[in-house]
């Protein structure tokens, strides 16, 4: 069992090792490939002078991915070392603030650049839809005034008709011919036809805007579908905006609700019951009775009219609408929940080492679960053992050394020596040197 999982911990560290340059080579292209994408993000935020903002942009891209590069390789080599918990958590801590970081000073732009132009189509759509309803809206609220159209003729024929049945047959009074109260009804009928003719008279003017409000939305369709460069068709579509903005002004103004609602309440409050004019008392006193009845009459008529004139005017204004335009990056914040899965890359391309720090970390903590369980001996390597039986034998040397200077006397040292000295030096190729000091310990 233990030399199993010396075997495995054997492996994953060669593994780890082996792929070192890889886990550079993929950090940097990640590192790279988001400051490519962050550079197209800034480049659609700032304005000026063309080579100012070329190099703005470089700069801003060449710091972030190296300071995304540098986040990585320095969790990828201090976490998977660490042991205790609280210097592991203290780490994750530090890189979940610097995951926030990197969100907020790479990822926004990655996906400005990934669906900034998507974002500000969907922009001009969504403003064009609120267009729209208020062009219909200001048509509605200017065509109210039409469905008085019907109470209005109704009264002023039923005005004339009681006119003429006065004037030929004496309906009204018994006794035929244009008197007061033929006067008085034809009067009536005069008063609605001349309402009944300015609302109609409005009908065309409403209608002549709203075909003008209904041309520019076509234009500012075409705008948000068409080909090219989104700027332009944006900069196009809010000229659009703002001549449609005009056209519902116009129509809010036209609507000629008011000028009924005050022309029925005239018809009450303003209504003059002439003298009676029959030639005997009892004639006149029937033409006063028709008089008073048909002063009823118009003051029910204006009530009526007051009250549907009342409905139209309560109806809900169009509040003005103005068109605000949006960079890529402010328009795919707006409209994040729409390209969730552009979002999703921006932060993955961000991201991702993160999860290679957590394969490292979690494979360096199987190499020193299956090392700690491990005896000494299994931990030594033939390369460890081969470098312990060097260093014993010139710690022996050294020793044996020591021994024989301290036993013989100086002068035979002085003589052994000036004879060492005498003797030719012995073939390179036979002698091995063995230096302690500057061997260094390689760990596989």
């Amino acid at each position: 069992m233990s030399s199993s999982k010396a075997r495995t911990s054997r492996r994953l560290r060669e593994h780890v090792s082996s792929l070192e340059t890889m886990t550079r080579f993929v950090l940097a292209t990640l590192a790279l490939a988001s400051g490519v994408y962050t550079y197209l993000g800034v480049r659609s935020l700032l304005d000026g002078d063309a080579t100012i903002v070329f190099f703005a942009a470089i700069v801003y891209s060449v710091a972030v991915s190296v300071g995304i590069y540098g986040f990585w390789v320095y969790l990828s080599r201090f976490l998977p070392e660490l042991r205790d918990g609280a210097s592991r958590l203290a780490l994750v801590a530090i890189m979940a603030v610097g995951s926030v970081m990197i969100i907020a000073m790479s990822s926004w732009l990655n996906a400005a650049a990934l669906a900034g132009s998507a974002a500000v189509e969907q922009h001009l759509a969504v403003t064009q839809e609120g267009y729209t309803a208020d062009l219909d809206q200001a048509h509605s609220n200017a065509l109210g005034a039409l469905s008085l159209l019907p109470d209005i003729q109704r009264a002023s024929e039923r005005f004339a008709r009681l006119a003429e049945d006065e004037r030929e047959s004496g309906a009204l009074t018994g006794t035929s011919g244009s008197g007061t109260v033929v006067q008085l009804l034809t009067q009536m009928s005069a008063q609605m036809r001349e309402l009944e003719a300015t609302i109609q008279g409005s009908r065309d003017t409403v209608r002549t805007l709203f075909e003008e409000g209904q041309q520019h939305l076509a234009t500012m369709r075409g705008l948000v579908s068409g080909a090219g460069s989104v700027q332009p068709r944006a900069d196009s579509f809010a000229s659009e905006a703002v001549a449609l903005s005009g056209v519902i002004s116009s129509l809010e103004q036209t609507s000629i609700a008011p000028s009924v609602a005050r022309a029925a309440a005239d018809l009450s409050v303003g209504f003059i019951a002439p003298v009676a004019g029959g030639g005997t008392a009892d004639l006149a006193g029937r033409q006063n009775q028709i008089m008073d009845t048909i002063r009823t009459s118009v003051a029910a008529q204006s009530e009526a009219l007051s009250a549907a004139a009342a409905e139209i005017l309560a109806q809900p204004k169009v509040e003005e609408r103005r068109f605000v335009p949006l960079s890529s990056a402010e328009a795919v914040i707006l409209y994040a929940g729409s390209f969730l899965p552009s979002w999703a890359g921006a932060i993955s391309i961000d991201l991702l080492p993160g999860v290679l720090v957590a394969i490292l970390a979690v494979a360096h903590a199987a190499m020193r679960r299956g090392e700690d369980e491990m005896d000494d001996a299994e931990r030594i390597t033939a390369a460890d053992m081969m470098r312990s039986l060097e260093i014993h034998e010139a710690i022996a040397a050294r020793r044996r050394a020591a021994a024989i200077e301290d036993a013989v006397p100086q002068e035979d040292i002085a003589a052994v020596a000036q004879t060492e000295q005498d003797q030719p030096p012995p073939a390179a190729e036979n002698v091995t040197p063995l230096s302690v000091a500057d061997r260094k310990r390689h760990e596989l």
